[in-house]
């Protein structure tokens, strides 16, 4: 089959292109690689006006006009390749935001896509109109709203995801679900808000390519190294601030024992090799399954605190703390948990051991990307 998949979160769409071409299909990537991120796309989009005096014009045009920039040079752009998004057997939305424009600039280029293809279908993966209503109305024990609920005067980092509940997002939300085919979840903090869903279609987990991911045995008999690696962006909504003061609980009580390496907003291809060295990985709070960040680094055999719920746990059939910690919003019971690795390192290699396993049997990329042409496909 033909495949365009348009936008990148996080690898996703890369380690699916990798599975679905080692099973002969022709399969096509379209999007700005993720920002500062800088995943590999086949089509490009540059973001512009995102730093500096160009910022400040944007701000000021668009809180005077509504009329964004950024949106306007991605829609140059894409009608610049206009002939590329034309005749695919199928095509994958990595999000209802997909080119990451405004609503009404994403509207026209989504018009586009669904005239020339028949087959489109939608990834539930970030922030949408459907899970950011669900988790704005408490529906969950915590969710990505929970930091924002709590201290309000963060509000800035959280303006992008409030934005999905504007009358513009709504619109783009009903336009894209009387088009695609269906919606997919891609783990199960995406798969509880659409489970009433008449388009839904299921979960299908995130796929990794363990191939590229080499195990990595830990070594305990030294220090045990914790790797935090921040996204200033997300800074609030991925809890940094919670594993920042869990860590100084921890250093105060064990800086002999422990080394602490922190990171900041960095391009992928350094991310994923920085933390080689490290034996625990601190990924997110707010989350009731992993993210792909957390995935990929428990395909290394890292220890990583993530979202690990019941939900999950059951989807699974697993029991807790057997490949990742759940990394509850609670600072003191964070350090706890790294307390109980830090003076029990067997539990280190134990954990490592069954995470590999585990990304090995739910996520390889191949068998998920077999799911995905079995989804797609006509009834």
């Amino acid at each position: 089959m033909k495949i365009l998949l348009i936008g990148e979160y996080s690898r996703l769409h890369n380690s699916l292109k990798e599975g679905l071409i080692a099973l002969g299909h022709e399969v096509t990537i379209a999007g700005s690689g993720d920002y500062f991120k800088k995943y590999p796309v086949d089509i490009h989009f540059e973001i512009k006006y995102t730093k500096g005096i160009m910022l400040f014009v944007k701000k000021v045009l668009f809180r005077l006009f509504k009329i964004d920039i950024t949106s306007l040079h991605i829609k140059k752009q894409f009608n610049s390749h206009k002939e590329k998004f034309k005749n695919y057997d199928v095509v994958q939305l990595i999000n209802e935001k997909a080119f990451g424009t405004y609503a009404k600039t994403e509207i026209q280029l989504l018009k586009f896509v669904f005239e020339h293809n028949k087959n489109v279908y939608l990834l539930s993966c970030g922030a949408d109109y459907t899970n950011v209503k669900f988790a704005n109305k408490n529906k969950l024990r915590y969710s990505i709203l929970t930091p924002y609920e709590a201290n309000k005067e963060k509000s800035n980092e959280f303006l992008y995801i409030l934005d999905y509940l504007s009358n513009p997002y709504k619109e783009l939300h009903g336009f894209v679900y009387k088009n695609i085919k269906g919606v997919i979840a891609s783990d199960i903090d995406y798969h509880l808000p659409l489970q009433e869903n008449k388009l839904y279609l299921g979960l299908i987990p995130n796929p990794i390519n363990t191939e590229k991911l080499k195990y990595i045995e830990p070594k305990t008999e030294g220090k045990i190294i914790i790797f935090h690696g921040i996204n200033e962006h997300n800074y609030y909504k991925k809890g940094n601030d919670i594993f920042e003061a869990s860590l100084k609980i921890i250093q105060e009580k064990y800086s002999e024992k422990i080394e602490v390496i922190t990171t900041r907003s960095l391009p992928y291809d350094t991310y994923i090799n920085m933390f080689n060295s490290a034996h625990i990985i601190l990924d997110q709070v707010y989350s009731y399954d992993q993210g792909f960040n957390a995935l990929e680094a428990m395909a290394k055999g890292k220890v990583v605190f993530t979202g690990a719920e019941q939900e999950w746990l059951d989807f699974y059939g697993l029991q807790k703390d057997t490949v990742c910690i759940n990394a509850l919003p609670d600072a003191k019971y964070i350090a706890e948990k790294l307390e109980w690795l830090i003076l029990n390192p067997e539990k280190i290699t134990e954990i490592s051991k069954h995470a590999r396993a585990f990304v090995e049997k739910e996520h390889l990329y191949t068998t998920i990307a077999e799911k995905y042409i079995k989804t797609w496909s006509p009834k």
